[in-house]
């Protein structure tokens, strides 16, 4: 239970360190680091089907047929854009951005009800967002 604690109320929820939970709950951070890991990865494991299912042709029909519906965008099967999460610089300049830090890039496809779709995590920050969509999966799909 301790688990679930210091993974989703103190550092999903919060935000916090994982120096300010080694002080709140007396654990080492590797521990913390660890434990936040491995807690994250049940989650995705049991909640990813439900939450970002496996699309089907069918799923793109109905998310084109919405889009076009909504916003009058035929044959668009969703909104796609990357976020730079800040990360503490490891060694190497691939993670540097043009915004002047180092970060990790989040891409994701949302349907025309502002939900995900596809998500990309862990992109090089130096990467521009076209590129890490050409190397992602979907894109893959997508020419297949």
């Amino acid at each position: 239970m301790e688990m679930l604690a210091v993974t989703i109320i103190r550092y999903l929820a919060s935000g916090c360190t994982f120096t300010d939970l080694h002080y709140s709950y007396r654990l080492g951070i590797s521990t913390i680091s660890n434990i936040v890991k491995r807690v994250c990865e049940c989650i995705w494991s049991v909640l990813q089907a439900e939450c970002i299912p496996k699309p089907t042709k069918e799923n793109w029909q109905i998310i084109a047929s919405k889009f076009e519906n909504r916003a009058n965008f035929p044959h668009c099967i969703g909104s796609v854009d990357g976020k730079h999460i800040r990360i503490i610089n490891p060694l190497g300049s691939m993670y540097f951005n043009y915004k002047g830090y180092s970060s990790i890039v989040l891409m994701a496809v949302a349907d025309s009800d502002y939900r995900f779709t596809y998500v990309d995590i862990g992109a090089y920050g130096k990467d521009c967002d076209s590129n890490i969509f050409k190397e992602s999966l979907l894109w893959i799909s997508i020419k297949n």
